[in-house]
Order: structure tokens, then sequence, then C-alpha cells
């Protein structure tokens, strides 16, 4: 790893913004969740939390592949789970929703801790989420269609999320915690190093000033140790 990558990489989570998130709501195409990933990567969203009611989290996985590497994700079961989990962090849950109750997306406050729900591709929005949701948020829209794509909305909102926080100066200095900031570092530098600790249960080990392994001779031999085989 060069040192231009590892700064460019300490850039970019010093710009991560732990208080915006995107929730999917069985959102279930693949071009779809991936671009929502990537999207939420170019607006310095650190996590996806999916609604996903399915038993084979690999299909999950399977969808969204290769957008995933600078995104965390996690899934729930139910939409009541993970909307009261983020409301029971502080997080203002909003729905791209066309109600009664809806306001002009640019009139909401996207610098408080906000999780922005995007609905599935065929139904929208769950009833459920739109009654446990804080806000509804309409994207006006001067043409003959009547609905954005989902992925595109997402960016849309995550636009003017950025807008306002860099008028704030959200993105001036690091907001993640050092602890999460030192995990976040250590995937992204190594993703292979990573990925092996996670399945054999191991802390992630010591890195020098360069982000490089402190020890890697001795990390080798502890893998080589437990059996297992990596690529």
């Amino acid at each position: 790893m060069t040192p231009e990558r590892y700064a460019r990489l300490k850039d970019t989570l010093n710009r991560r913004q732990p208080d915006l998130t995107v929730v999917t709501d069985e959102v279930h195409k693949a071009h779809n969740l991936s671009a929502i990933i990537r999207t939420c990567d170019a607006f310095a969203v650190p996590k996806v939390h999916a609604i996903w009611p399915y038993d084979d989290y690999r299909t999950f996985r399977g969808k969204a592949k290769g957008s995933q590497q600078w995104v965390d994700v996690e899934t729930y079961r139910t939409t009541e789970d993970a909307i009261s989990q983020l409301q029971g962090q502080g997080f203002k849950v909003c729905i791209a929703n066309f109600s009664e109750r809806a306001i002009d997306f640019r009139a909401y406050d996207f610098t408080q801790p906000t999780a922005i729900m995007m609905g599935n591709e065929l139904t929208g929005v769950t009833n459920i989420a739109a009654e446990m949701a804080d806000e509804h948020l309409t994207i006006p829209m001067l043409g003959m269609v009547q609905s954005f794509n989902v992925s595109v909305a997402a960016a849309l909102l995550l636009s003017e999320a950025e807008r306002q926080r860099s008028l704030k100066g959200m993105f001036d200095e690091c907001r993640i915690p050092d602890e999460e900031y030192e995990r976040l570092l250590f995937k992204w530098s190594h993703p292979l190093y990573a990925r092996i600790c996670k399945e054999l249960g191991w802390e992630y080990p010591e890195t020098d000033e360069e982000g490089e392994l402190a020890d890697p001779q001795g990390f080798s031999a502890r893998v080589n140790a437990s059996g297992k085989r990596f690529r």
C-alpha cells in the first residue's frame, strides 16, 4: 500500500458522517442496491441499513456485490425492527413518499441525525414505514412521470444532505469515534486480513504509522497455525 493511498483512505474516513444513513426497505434489484450503496460512499455515508426478510442473506450479498467494500451493511428482518432501532439511536427516519404530510425535501434539516428510507421498486414504502416515520419527504417533479428510480431518488436526497452539511462545516473534521475509525481504516487498508480476522474471530492486529502490519510474520504464522486456507 502506497503512502498516497493510505492518506486517501484516511481523508475519506475523516469526511464520513456517522449520523447520516440510508435504509432500503426490501429493495431487491441488484443494480439498485449497488447504485444506492455506491451513492452512499460518494456522499460520505458509512452504513446502509437493509430490510431483507428472506432467509438467505447470501442472496443479498450477491445482489450488492462489489459495492460493500467501502460501506457497511446491517440487515433487519422487519421494517419495525429497523425503524425502532434507528429511532432509539436518535435518528429521524425520513421516507420518500407522496402523502398529505410530505414536505419538500429541501425544507428538511439534513444536518440533524437522519435515516433516509427508500421503498421497494414496485410498491414503494410500506404502510408501517409510513406510520412510523418521523418525516415524509417529496421531490418535486415537473414532467409527466410520477416517480424517480429508487437509486436516483436516494442520490437526490443525499446530494441535498451533503449540501446542507457542507454549509455547516460538518465535513471539516473527523466525526467518527476513534475505535470505529481504527476498525474501518484497517478493514479498508487490509480487506483480506480483515476477512481472515472476522472468520477466525480475532481482533485486528496492530499496525504501524504507515498502516502496515506491525508484525506481519507473526500474523502469517498465526494464520497458518489455524489450519485454514484463505485467498
